[in-house]
């Protein structure tokens, strides 16, 4: 994918802007190593979004595309969807 300077004319007459886009897409992308691939992505282009996070079920990772669509990173720990679906009592 090529990004232009934000600001620049896109098409029309409307002015290229990479803030957070009102699309309700988002993807989760499950990994096994939340650090390497969160490396991988800001080098391939993607905005990090604050730091790691833990929870019970795993750790995340926020980030936004080059031109601003939000994604997280997922590195499920103990029991993956199960520990969200179902929390131990």
């Amino acid at each position: 994918l090529l990004r232009k300077p934000a600001g620049t004319i896109g098409a029309g007459d409307s002015r290229r802007d990479y803030a957070r886009h009102w699309t309700p897409v988002h993807l989760d992308v499950v990994v096994d190593d939340v650090e390497a691939a969160r490396e991988r992505a800001v080098a391939a282009g993607a905005v990090a979004e604050g730091a790691i996070r833990t929870a019970a079920w795993g750790r995340l990772a926020q980030l936004a595309d080059p031109f601003g669509h939000g994604l997280c990173l997922i590195q499920f720990l103990n029991r993956g969807y199960d520990e969200i679906a179902d929390p131990p009592a």
